[in-house]
């Protein structure tokens, strides 16, 4: 039996924690916040204290990819979920109108997802994890720096062999494992031990969010007509369906665009949506919070590999830790999950030796996890030129055969075929890399073919910059 510590409490410190513990490890989860998971749902949305997460009460998704990550390895915090009230969600139903081909395929399953906001979805987590015998959460515990050693024989990375606390308590481990999230100080306390310093590429992902929650009155939960992630000029908008008969509505801009900040007030926002017509009927239920506005987002991508060579042993990056994307794309959750069930299975197979550990986590996050950051980024990025290149009344032009200008040929073919259409969802449920259906070669001259017959594009579904900028003068901010 083999001590590990997590560091964190959030989605994957716990899935983790689980994980270990069902694998026969002493585990122990440490998180600064004091406050334990309220007796209910219902108490964790309107009481429970998070601040050590920032993006508690925003807008959350559990693609499909998470769904099937928790049938596979924590079907009872799935089951935890639906009794809870998380909502079952199909995106497929979502398919243009004018795609005549509607048969359901082989496969079509996989679309399907349980999703909730994020307190209710940690209570469910925090409940299994609390009745998981061999698993010990204390919360309330600040980590203040790691207890390393030199390597065997030396000349190699420190050994990571345990943190100590603020309080002066030490405990050692066997691994550390770090799910603090984007937040982490781990490379500062890897570099007070000796540690070599580590990989690190960081950028501010250049949006803001302005969003808030509302909960259905009698007409119940609206219905789709658009996806849950639209552009729409220099803005986005995002609709997400949550546990109980909630939704999160958010518009997302460039955060240097000045004008839009404005959003920030509720009644230019609320005139904003209104102005969208495939989105406006989702103000009709009871907004059951305030604005909530969230900017200077960095994505983050953290390595332990420098050089080919680990900067330490003992010590494993999970989930945010690791690699951290802006919530455009609402990826963090599922990618977190999914990278806690790689870690139990990367321990359980090379544990017994922390050289190879670290190198086996690494691979295994550089296959797993790095991919989607890398996709992300690189969406985000052309997303946000496009924001500002319509903001200073120009047009974006992706370079040809980048992958802006590949996802651009197959989105203007989703809304004319049904294996297209399949395959966005399939990239935005986390299920295929759009680099794994670009290189089917036969696939991608479909799209070419249709992208190049498909005529102008629809009519933008809300206000353009000149009618955007005459609405929010026209409306009074809050009293």
């Amino acid at each position: 039996m083999s001590k590990i510590v997590v560091l964190g409490a959030g989605v994957c410190g716990l899935a983790a924690g689980v994980l270990l513990s069902r694998d026969g490890h002493e585990v122990t989860v440490l998180e600064r916040d004091p406050e334990p998971p309220p007796d209910s749902p219902v108490d964790a949305w309107e009481r429970w204290s998070r601040d050590g997460v920032s993006q508690f009460r925003l807008a959350h998704y559990l693609t499909p990819r998470g769904r099937i990550v928790l049938e596979e390895a924590l079907p009872d915090v799935l089951a935890g979920l639906e009794a809870a009230g998380g909502v079952a969600f199909d995106p497929l139903p979502l398919m243009p109108p004018p795609i005549t081909d509607r048969a359901p395929r082989d496969g079509d399953g996989r679309f399907r997802t349980v999703t909730a906001r994020r307190p209710v979805f940690e209570q469910v987590l925090a409940r299994v994890a609390d009745s998981e015998p061999g698993l010990g959460i204390r919360r309330g515990v600040s980590v203040a720096g790691l207890v390393a050693e030199a390597s065997n024989g030396g000349g190699g990375p420190p050994h990571v062999s345990g943190i100590h606390t603020d309080a002066g308590e030490q405990l050692e481990a066997d691994l550390i494992v770090d799910a603090m999230g984007r937040r982490s100080q781990l490379p500062r306390w890897l570099e007070t031990v000796g540690a070599g310093p580590v990989h690190e590429e960081a950028e501010d992902s250049g949006f803001i969010y302005y969003g808030r929650f509302f909960r259905a009155g009698s007409a119940g939960m609206p219905d789709y007509r658009a996806p849950l992630l639209m552009p729409i000029g220099g803005f986005s908008m995002l609709t997400l369906p949550s546990d109980n008969d909630t939704w999160s509505v958010t518009v997302y801009t460039s955060a240097g665009d000045r004008p839009l900040k404005r959003l920030r007030d509720p009644a230019p926002w609320t005139a904003l949506v209104q102005a969208c017509p495939l989105h406006a009927h989702w103000l009709e239920g009871e907004p059951i919070t305030d604005m909530v506005a969230m900017g200077g987002i960095a994505d983050r991508y953290r390595r332990l590999v420098v050089d080919g060579k680990s900067v330490a042993t003992g010590v494993a990056l999970l989930g945010d830790s690791s690699t951290c994307t802006n919530p455009s794309l609402g990826r963090g959750m599922t990618l977190g999950l999914l990278h806690a069930q790689r870690l139990a299975e990367t321990v359980h197979d090379h544990l017994d030796d922390p050289d190879e550990f670290a190198e086996a986590w690494d691979a295994v996050t550089e296959a797993e996890l790095t991919p989607w950051y890398r996709e992300t980024v690189a969406e985000d990025r052309a997303r946000f030129n496009e924001m500002e290149a319509l903001r200073h009344g120009l047009v974006a032009s992706p370079e040809p055969g980048s992958m802006p200008w590949l996802q651009r040929a197959l989105l203007a073919a989703v809304p004319r075929d049904a294996d297209a259409f399949r395959a966005f969802l399939a990239n935005r449920s986390c299920l295929s890399l759009n680099q794994e259906i670009f290189d089917d070669a036969n696939f991608m001259e479909r799209v070419f073919e249709l992208a190049q017959s498909a005529g102008p594009p629809p009519p933008l579904a809300g206000p353009d910059r000149d009618q955007l900028l005459a609405l929010l003068d026209a409306t009074p901010a809050t009293a």
